[in-house]
């Protein structure tokens, strides 16, 4: 569907279910996300056989796989408004594969896809406040914080502070990664 330098963005097959219950399961992974660990194979193949449903193309989630040499390493969710020109994003990378700049370039990627192919408007983010490395790979990216909400959301018992950031397409500076092509 979209790729990067080094990595496709694609959708999820039947072959992932295993990696992707493997980088669901890991307590550090899970930490800042809405899944628990451990994420069974069983949950993963049902999970899987869900996102490979979803069309990007219209309003609601949709799941990206981050594919490198064709192995699973994560995932980025969008959500797309009703009304096409707005979205949500969401990501996770397994742990053996963060600090490579590989989810950097795999939501560089997608934003250069929402912004020049699909022409969205705005893309924002909301990050709990503790997820350092989170909320600087959004600020690489161009995205401005624009609030902080106080123990705002009430996640794995306890309350987190929350981080809202977003982008324009008019603020969009091109992503050096960029996508080479789009199938």
């Amino acid at each position: 569907m979209i790729t990067t330098e080094r990595l496709e963005l694609r959708r999820f097959r039947p072959e992932d279910a295993e990696a992707f219950s493997a980088y669901r399961s890991v307590p550090e992974v899970a930490r800042f996300q809405s899944f628990t660990a451990p994420f069974s194979l069983e949950e993963a193949q049902r999970t899987v056989a869900s996102y490979a449903e979803g069309d990007p193309l219209q309003a609601g989630w949709f799941q990206y796989a981050i594919a490198l040499d064709g192995l699973l390493i994560g995932d980025i969710g969008l959500n797309t408004f009703d009304n096409l020109m707005q979205a949500d994003i969401g990501y996770t990378l397994a742990q053996e594969y963060q600090g490579n700049g590989y989810a950097t370039e795999a939501v560089g990627g997608l934003l250069e896809h929402l912004f020049t192919v699909r022409e969205l408007h705005r893309v924002s983010a909301e990050v709990d406040a503790r997820n350092v490395a989170s909320a600087r790979l959004l600020e690489r990216l161009g995205f401005q914080q624009e609030g902080f909400r106080p123990q705002n959301t009430w996640f794995k018992d306890e309350w987190t502070d929350d981080l809202l950031f977003g982008l324009l397409r008019s603020d969009f500076s091109s992503y050096r990664g960029q996508p080479k092509h789009e199938r």
